[in-house]
């Protein structure tokens, strides 16, 4: 069932999303190579909980960390533990908050130090198909009109591996509602989207191919080829027209710059 947002519940999640934003900047300002992805998620569970909300992955089904911290080939649900972020890492930060009765619920992908051209243009890509995603997140248009641009953008331009078994997803009160976002799809196809849907619209782009495969941690999730994997995702809320994006990465980025143990000119 997918449940529509009015006015007052869009702002509320607007808040909650724009503290996932507060703290994916919080973040950025402290990454550097050394860095325990444990001592991350810590950090992160602290800035929230300054924020004045709640993780909503911590104890979700049983995940028992604050955030979602995935280098590498790990495209999602990246365990945070003892690895310390290397020269040329990418690290994808996924940060659920819940505050107010509803779920904000997006990531960044990170580059510490420089990573290789080709990881580079992975991450730039990936970014940018997010963005073709959102602009056909408008009244009217289908599922799949967001599927197919991001496919089109990532797979069909560029040859990249679109992951198939994970998908975005509608937000709210629950931090996984209907519809599911597929980022591959066929355009003109799946649930016309109507004013107040609130989605999570998150590709996740693999360097080589798409197959991927799951730890026996049951969370961890890998490429099978062992190439990076890059993950992006926003918070939009589906208007006429245009598409309300109800997280911001506008702080995200200029932390980012302003790190000089991150790349970001791309």
């Amino acid at each position: 069932m997918i449940h529509y947002k009015n006015e007052e519940q869009i702002e509320l999640m607007r808040h909650s999303a724009l503290q996932v934003s507060k703290t994916l900047t919080e973040t950025a300002k402290i990454l550097k190579p050394g860095l325990k992805t444990i001592d991350i998620d810590g950090f992160i569970g602290t800035v929230i909980k300054d924020l004045g909300g709640k993780p909503s992955f911590l104890h979700y089904h049983g995940y028992p960390f604050n955030s979602c911290i995935s280098v590498n080939d790990v495209v999602v649900h990246g365990f945070p533990g003892k690895y310390e972020l290397k020269e040329g890492d990418i690290v994808s930060i996924d940060v659920g908050v819940f505050k107010n009765g509803y779920h904000g619920d997006h990531a960044y992908t990170f580059m510490i130090g420089r990573p290789s051209d080709e990881v580079i243009k992975l991450v730039k890509i990936t970014k940018e198909s997010l963005y073709k995603g959102i602009e056909k997140a408008v009244a009217g248009n289908r599922i799949g009109d967001i599927s197919f641009a991001i496919q089109e953008h990532t797979e069909k331009k560029n040859g990249y591996g679109v992951v198939r078994e994970l998908v975005g997803h509608g937000l709210g009160k629950s931090m996984h509602e209907d519809p599911q976002v597929p980022n591959y799809g066929k355009r003109g196809s799946g649930p016309v989207m109507k004013e107040g849907l609130v989605i999570a619209i998150e590709p996740m782009i693999n360097l080589g191919k798409k197959e991927v495969y799951t730890e026996d941690d049951g969370w961890t999730v890998r490429t099978k080829d062992g190439k990076p994997s890059v993950h992006f995702e926003h918070d939009v809320c589906v208007k006429k027209g245009k598409a309300d994006v109800l997280s911001n990465y506008t702080e995200i980025e200029k932390a980012e710059k302003e790190n000089g143990n991150l790349f970001a000119d791309y």
